[in-house]
């Protein structure tokens, strides 16, 4: 038996006619009428009953029209998906972001997604260092990573997608906040301060940007609090614990008791890049990819 069979019988079955399904099928009748007679002889059944002036179906045979038109619905289906997977317009797809842009370009990303890629299942991490993502991306827990550059694992297309401005959060009761907003703060005005940090050792690029502008400066940051979570870096600002070097769309958090101003050149940015593991590249992180792009 193969599915032509089970075509062909749908044919017959649908239209109690044999002339009319062979006009169907593109077919001459006698070979049809032959193949639903090799069917039935197959199944050790009549699933039609012939006469001169109709068609009609046995009892056996009207339960089999529904198990087959089932079973071709679904083939056509999983032809039908396999075909959208293959253009990468089907799919899922695990997405892993750094803290600060869990926040403000995260939702943007996502709400794209769904409008270009309705039939894109997609998941999130937030709040993953970038050491985090990159073995998440060898691994396959995910499958595109925005985080924050260099990144140095090999095997990864690496694409900076865009510069985001370094600000420095402080307490609302900070002596720096009686500065105008855009006024400029110079990493040696924060010598003596105490630093609310993500968790450094090589595990977070601001905590590494943020010790090298101290060195440049003369100085050691006094880190009083490592964390790994953006939120609650930001958290411990606004309960005055010391201040903190922070990508500028941290500030898209809102938490009241804070206050934010810009770093003084010659670190006054870092990157944001998109990265996927080369050797898993698919069709649909190529779309998403693209999505991304167009992001402003």
């Amino acid at each position: 038996m193969e599915l032509r069979h089970l075509r062909y019988f749908r044919a017959v079955a649908e239209e109690l006619h044999f002339g009319r399904a062979a006009q169907r099928l593109h077919m001459a009748q006698p070979p049809l009428s032959q193949q639903i007679r090799q069917l039935e002889d197959e199944l050790g059944l009549a699933l039609l009953v012939r006469s001169t002036r109709r068609v009609e179906l046995t009892a056996a045979g009207e339960d089999y029209l529904r198990q087959t038109v089932a079973i071709l619905d679904s083939v056509d289906a999983a032809g039908r998906r396999a075909q959208r997977i293959a253009e990468g317009r089907q799919g899922n797809l695990a997405i892993g972001c750094v803290g600060s842009a869990t926040y403000s370009l995260l939702p943007r990303f996502v709400r794209a997604l769904r409008n270009e890629l309705p039939d894109v299942d997609v998941s999130v991490r937030g709040e993953m260092l970038a050491p985090e993502q990159m073995a998440a991306l060898v691994s396959g827990d995910i499958d595109l990573a925005l985080l924050r550059m260099p990144v140095e694992t090999r095997g990864l297309h690496v694409e900076s997608i865009r510069k985001d401005r370094l600000i420095v959060a402080l307490p609302a009761d900070h002596p720096l906040t009686e500065t105008p907003a855009q006024q400029a703060v110079d990493i040696a005005q924060l010598r003596g301060e105490d630093f609310i940090a993500h968790v450094g050792g090589g595990r977070s690029v601001i905590s590494g940007v943020l010790a090298a502008a101290c060195e440049r400066a003369g100085f050691m940051p006094r880190i009083r609090h490592e964390v790994e979570e953006t939120s609650t870096l930001v958290t411990l600002v606004a309960a005055g614990l010391g201040v903190a070097v922070v990508p500028e769309p941290t500030s898209a958090l809102g938490v009241a008791g804070v206050e934010y101003r810009p770093l003084a050149a010659p670190i006054d940015h870092v990157d944001l890049a998109v990265a996927f593991a080369v050797a898993r590249r698919t069709p649909l992180i190529d779309r998403a990819v693209a999505v991304l792009r167009t992001l402003p």
